[in-house]
């Protein structure tokens, strides 16, 4: 089972850890350095020599990456970060000119950075062994990267199409969360960069669990960084063997009463398949008996003969799909088992 927190539980489990002076984004940076040294591992065989572009939003996210970025520079690695904003995180910057690496800013010179262009900037990270996203953090709404980061974001998912094969592409790292999902919803309406591996810190974000943005995330690791996560959790996800211990097993004195009898009221001629797939999903979660009340019965019990065909006594219902708005019959049927209900 895994179970993760909103962006608002996770800002409030920071502040007395922060108030305290405890240095979160070092410890953070520390454990994203030391999940891209195991990748460069995996691809290279080696970590000196390996090439590791940054993407650097204004953030904290980008401050992560940063930060890890100057210790990979003095793991023999060579990074160059591209800052994708007009402001920057000044700690992970200074870390990383300190350190040796290299920063740009995409579009004109400005800051004492160079300039980059999105030509240029996507044939670096294009050519790195990996590419570190660290653009946007836990405040993303599923909107997608916007302005200049989103249109370098957008040339490179174009670049690497689903399916485009490890040895044609940079293993994308995602800081925190791929940047540009809805953190606490899941949503992902614009342009978000699919990563290989999602290195998510305190505890798992419901975007992490929740499609589509879950998607996005590839493999994740969670960096404990002791945060004190109480309370309900945002969004829980069950795993096949938490399924498995939760399903109920018949015992010797089961009988279809105490396993559940479950009626359903489900599509109509016109739609003879909303009332074989709703009986067919009954019959297979084990219930005791499955009853159909409609008029396409025959197709039912031609697909699953152990459904019993009529009125009687049931525990519960299932209504719908498929009931046509435009049948008096299977209307009447939908309402009088909504009257037992009631």
């Amino acid at each position: 089972m895994h179970s993760s927190w909103s962006s608002a539980q996770v800002r409030a489990a920071e502040e007395p850890l922060l108030a305290a002076g405890v240095p979160l984004m070092e410890r953070a940076s520390f454990a994203l350095a030391g999940e891209v040294r195991r990748e460069l591992l995996r691809r290279r065989g080696t970590v000196r020599g390996a090439a590791v572009t940054v993407l650097a939003g204004p953030g904290s996210n980008g401050g992560d990456a940063l930060h890890a970025g100057a210790l990979l520079v003095r793991a023999g690695v060579q990074v160059v970060a591209v800052a994708t904003a007009d402001r920057v995180h000044e700690g992970g910057l200074t870390a990383l000119h300190r350190a040796g690496g290299r920063a740009l800013r995409l579009g004109p010179d400005a800051g004492g950075l160079g300039g980059v262009g999105l030509p240029e900037a996507a044939e670096l990270a294009s050519r790195a062994d990996v590419l570190l996203d660290g653009l946007l953090g836990i405040g993303a709404t599923g909107a997608g990267v916007r302005g200049a980061a989103g249109e370098l974001v957008a040339v490179l998912a174009e670049r690497w199409p689903p399916g485009t094969p490890e040895d044609g592409r940079p293993c994308v790292v995602a800081v925190d969360v791929p940047s540009g999902v809805g953190v606490d919803d899941g949503t992902r309406a614009g342009p978000v960069l699919a990563a290989d591996l999602t290195v998510t810190f305190g505890g798992l974000k419901p975007a992490l669990l929740v499609p589509p943005a879950a998607r996005a995330a590839g493999r994740v690791e969670v960096v404990d960084l002791g945060l004190d996560l109480a309370g309900r959790a945002a969004v829980v996800r069950l795993e096949d063997e938490d399924v498995a211990a939760l399903w109920p097993v018949p015992g010797p004195e089961a009988h279809k009463y105490t396993r559940g009898v479950l009626g359903v009221v489900a599509g109509t001629r016109r739609y003879p398949g909303a009332a074989v797939l709703a009986s067919t999903a009954a019959v297979l979660a084990g219930l005791g008996m499955v009853r159909y009340v409609g008029d396409v019965g025959p197709e039912v019990v031609a697909a699953r003969p152990e459904v019993v065909v009529g009125e009687g006594r049931v525990q519960a219902w299932v209504l719908g799909p498929g009931v046509d708005p435009d049948d008096a019959g299977q209307r009447r049927r939908v309402d009088a088992a909504l009257v037992g209900v009631r």
